[in-house]
């Protein structure tokens, strides 16, 4: 228990840190660079074309894009409206980054109140678990599918991976972290956390 929450720890902070360095690396240095080009813009009148204020208009739309995404990664908008909402964002980005994963997301109209704290945990839990069970660098396609229902007034999560081989299957379903993953969420969330595996496909199951 004691090491799960220790690695569940980690995993935050380092989570926190790299979006810091995103800050400090992408967006404040973006940001610096428009601030100095509309200085000169502003001082060079001459410079001031219609072409030049759509690139820097572009610039911005940009940077605020960033902005919204960066905010979006941290905690969702939708997060105390719509538990379901905040999980299809999150797999957006997947969608994008990873054209091999094949997802079915299987998510309901509408969702019990659930807390900001909460819905969080269940948030990174799903991110968690997707970074650790799929092989980085991937070529061949995996399918994954996705649902959120309600059972016996309980929340139940299911994330089912169908890898290409039996090779990806056992080098990745039986990895330490995903007990830590299990041991923290059964912990934060006063939950269950368990996982079936059958011929190529692992299901997990998250309970609370």
């Amino acid at each position: 228990m004691k090491q799960a929450l220790k690695w569940w720890s980690y995993r935050q902070a380092m989570r926190f840190f790299l979006e810091a360095e995103t800050i400090r690396d992408g967006l404040l240095q973006e940001s610096f660079t428009i601030r100095r080009r509309l200085d000169l813009l502003t001082t060079n009148t001459h410079n001031f074309s219609y072409e030049k204020t759509q690139e820097w208009l572009n610039k911005f739309e940009n940077f605020h894009h960033s902005l919204v995404q960066l905010s979006e990664r941290l905690c969702p908008a939708s997060i105390q409206d719509s538990l379901p909402l905040s999980i299809e964002y999150l797999l957006e980005t997947w969608f994008t980054s990873h054209p091999n994963l094949y997802f079915h997301v299987d998510m309901p109209m509408a969702w019990r109140p659930e807390s900001t704290e909460r819905s969080l945990i269940i948030l990174r839990a799903i991110e968690e678990l997707l970074k650790i069970a799929i092989p980085p660098g991937l070529t061949k396609p995996i399918s994954i599918y996705i649902s959120l229902r309600n059972k016996d007034d309980l929340g139940l999560l299911k994330v089912q991976i169908t890898y290409p081989n039996i090779s990806s299957l056992l080098a990745y379903s039986n990895l330490p972290e995903l007990e830590y993953l299990c041991e923290s969420f059964k912990i934060l969330m006063a939950g269950k956390c368990f996982c079936y595996s059958s011929n190529l496909r692992v299901d997990w199951y998250f309970c609370w």
